[in-house]
């Protein structure tokens, strides 16, 4: 807590020599120390006024703040809107410093909805720290069951802590609170079913990630997991392009080729891109081809690894993206 400065004796001892001078010097005396003494005055309810932050951010009265989180080779994108915090994944589980520090420079003590898109280790490797740390208070993924070890346990902490619990699928819609909703597009129950099988008998959990547009008045992002071609295109099948069409979009699967197909940048036209890497990623996101699209498309974007955390402001009707260091549209590679 920061500490408060000594307020200054403005009306004591010295304040009556000033009053006896006002009388001796007349009228002109008056109105100068009047206006000296309002200065004064107005000086020390700011000092007072100052004291006490905790440095804690809230969001904005009204508004909609959205933060891709600096985490590495993961996601971990936070939203606040008047009346709630909502996280969508949680980093990887080797990310666990960031992703607590990230958190903690934001003054997150309570998450209202966890989302979580599919379950691999890169979205789902912090809930373990969430739930230890931080207060929960619903959960919602995609349903899709895995064998992992961090999988098992995570469903154990909801079913421990009792903490509201829910599948989404295509056609569900969560109210974000302060006028901010969000319309799921996919996974659909019978992508479920099929486990996210491939053409070649693989199983690809990226295919059934948790798809939502979030719209907040004239405002939209489209939120995409790591959803890769078939789900791009098994979207605008089920929806048609209205139903995608966002100002801002979520780069699928950290800018991979696998995603951010041309069919669909056509539907959503989003003017900004928004890609969570690490530094130096083996898989080289965001890859060449998808920068190259983006550009194409007259696309902005921005990387975590070159631009830190990339924070998103909107009243509803315009927007703002502000990167925590760097510029735009860099091109560097991994």
């Amino acid at each position: 807590m920061r500490r408060c400065a000594s307020v200054p004796d403005w009306f004591g001892s010295d304040a009556r020599r000033r009053r006896g001078m006002v009388f001796r010097n007349g009228v002109e005396g008056v109105v100068k120390r009047f206006f000296s003494l309002l200065v004064m005055l107005l000086f020390t309810v700011a000092l007072v006024s100052g004291c006490g932050s905790s440095g804690a951010k809230a969001p904005a009265e009204g508004g909609l703040t959205i933060k891709m989180l600096d985490v590495g080779q993961g996601d971990a994108i936070l939203i606040r809107t008047a009346a709630q915090t909502i996280l969508i994944d949680t980093s990887d589980s080797d990310e666990q410093v960031k992703f607590r520090a990230a958190l903690q420079k934001e003054g997150v003590t309570v998450i209202d909805k966890l989302i979580i898109t599919h379950p691999h280790r890169d979205h789902l490797g912090g809930a373990a720290l969430l739930f230890k740390e931080f207060t929960v208070k619903a959960v919602y993924d995609n349903g899709q069951a895995t064998t992992q070890k961090f999988y098992r346990d995570y469903l154990k902490q909801i079913k421990a802590k009792k903490i509201a619990y829910k599948a989404l699928r295509d056609g569900d819609v969560l109210d974000f609170g302060g006028g901010v909703s969000f319309q799921v597009l996919s996974p659909t129950e019978a992508m479920v079913e099929d486990g996210g099988q491939t053409k070649d008998g693989k199983i690809n959990l990226n295919l059934n990630s948790v798809v939502g547009r979030l719209v907040y008045n004239d405002f939209s992002m489209l939120f995409t997991g790591d959803a890769e071609l078939p789900t791009e295109q098994g979207i605008l099948q089920r929806h048609g392009k209205d139903a995608v069409k966002s100002l801002i979009l979520k780069s699928p699967h950290h800018g991979s080729k696998t995603s951010s197909s041309p069919a669909y940048l056509k539907a959503v036209q989003p003017k900004v891109a928004l890609i969570s890497c690490g530094t130096g990623n083996e898989y080289h996101h965001p890859h060449p081809s998808t920068r190259k699209r983006y550009e194409e498309d007259h696309i902005d974007f921005y990387r975590t690894d070159r631009n830190g955390t990339i924070t998103v402001h909107t009243d509803g009707h315009g927007y703002t993206v502000t990167p925590e260091r760097g510029v735009k549209n860099d091109d560097t590679e991994n």
